[in-house]
């Protein structure tokens, strides 16, 4: 058994969860005016220059109603400084101050994998990286948000409301504004009492790891054949009419990344697999279908009719499978069937990852991905000379496994995994 933590259940720093709220209604210096220029962008660096200690740093995006994960909104805020509230749209160009002064420190941001890469296409990214979220989940936090935490370890009520707005609107509410400035009123003081809290448990070096790996990480690699993800794709019944959903969702991607638009609001799912299953031949009959029919999609039709062409005309070689080719260990449903010991290793498997999570007061999530342990129970081979833990760790390693996951999960692997095959030995 891998040297645990000292303690690992988690102390929340503010207090008993039944003390009463403070309402956090308004930022304490009010909301400050927009940042929309060169002039201003140059003002601001100043004030955060002559600040002192780590950023507090937000960003709002328009997720739902834009293609891009633009930041339409960036809230910053240093103590000594106050809070800065950055429109990037009118000055992306007039940037390189502000990042000269904020990129050499330390950020804190809420969940900032969803923030940093449309803060890196404004050339903005962080030195060094505090995420108070996965602090939370990494000190046994069973609730995680942005407001949940600040109830529970700061003693305030953060009311939420505006985060699923359109922000590439203008202008900008003065509501909005004070809802965002809110989002970073607190986060200094968060991060202190989490990296406290991380301490104390004994996994500020875990919490090192993490945050370097989400800094580091860089944008997501889109997935192959994304079009599978279309709602009700398996309601279709041949392979030609897969090709024509795939044809148009192409064809509306394209058109949403050319509009700046969300997909979906360029042509909803049920649309594309209406017209995929019914393959109307004629603009007159793509427009008796429904949502085709409407004034916003009727200027589209002749893009929406030579997708449908383009997948009427393909050999049959190039027509996609009705399954999608499988990239990696099947469901785990299937396993018993399939592969009745690959089972009984990842039952097994997953026993020994949970109570270890329960000790640690970590996600098992967070110990290890549940793919690398699919993969792992499903390609397992025991190794002849019985070095079981050997292997594991060059698993885990190539996938990307940090030393503290590794240094936690490879024992507890190893005596799981040679306990599934000492029973299936003993049962055959």
């Amino acid at each position: 058994m891998p040297e645990l933590p000292d303690q690992t259940a988690p102390h929340v720093p503010g207090g008993e969860p039944d003390r009463p709220l403070v309402p956090l209604l308004a930022p304490r210096d009010g909301v400050p005016e927009v940042v929309a220029t060169a002039e201003a962008v140059a003002k601001a660096a100043a004030a955060l220059n002559q600040g002192s200690g780590p950023l507090a740093v937000d960003a709002e995006r328009a997720s739902g109603f834009r293609y891009s994960a633009r930041a339409y909104l960036v809230q910053l805020r240093r103590e000594g400084a106050g809070t800065v509230l950055l429109d990037p749209i009118p000055c992306a160009t007039d940037l390189a101050p502000l990042a000269e002064v904020i990129n050499p420190l330390e950020w804190i941001l809420h969940a900032a994998d969803q923030d940093l890469p449309g803060l890196a296409e404004l050339g903005l990214a962080p030195a060094s990286l505090f995420d108070t979220e996965l602090a939370g989940r990494l000190a046994g936090f069973e609730r995680v948000g942005l407001a949940a935490m600040v109830d529970q370890v700061l003693g305030f009520e953060l009311r939420k409301g505006h985060g699923a707005a359109d922000w590439s609107k203008r202008p900008l509410p003065e509501s909005w504004l004070n809802y965002a400035a809110l989002d970073v009123e607190l986060l200094v003081e968060l991060r202190n009492e989490m990296a406290a809290e991380l301490d104390k448990q004994g996994k500020s070096e875990w919490a090192v790891q993490e945050f370097e790996r989400i800094r580091l990480a860089g944008p997501p690699e889109p997935k192959p054949d994304r079009w599978r993800r279309t709602s009700r794709i398996t309601s279709l019944e041949t392979q030609r009419q897969l090709a024509a959903a795939r044809s148009l969702w192409q064809a509306r991607e394209e058109l949403a990344r050319k509009r700046d638009v969300s997909p979906g609001r360029v042509l909803p799912d049920s649309a594309i697999i209406e017209a995929a299953g019914t393959d109307p031949r004629s603009i007159e009959a793509l427009r008796a279908l429904p949502v085709f029919g409407g004034p916003r999609q009727r200027r589209y039709s002749r893009i929406w009719l030579q997708a449908l062409e383009h997948a009427r005309a393909l050999p049959e070689a190039e027509l996609p499978p009705k399954n999608p080719p499988s990239t990696g260990p099947p469901p785990a449903s299937r396993w018993a069937r399939n592969d009745p010991a690959a089972a009984d290793r990842l039952t097994t498997v997953r026993e020994a990852l949970a109570a270890l999570a329960a000790e640690v007061a970590v996600p098992v999530e967070n110990l290890v991905t549940p793919e690398l342990v699919r993969r792992l129970c499903w390609d397992w081979t025991a190794p002849e000379n019985g070095d079981f833990e050997a292997v594991i760790e060059q698993v885990l390693e190539a996938g990307r496994a940090r030393p503290w996951q590794r240094r936690l999960t490879v024992p507890v692997l190893g005596e799981a995994l040679a306990s599934a095959e000492r029973k299936r030995a003993e049962d055959s």
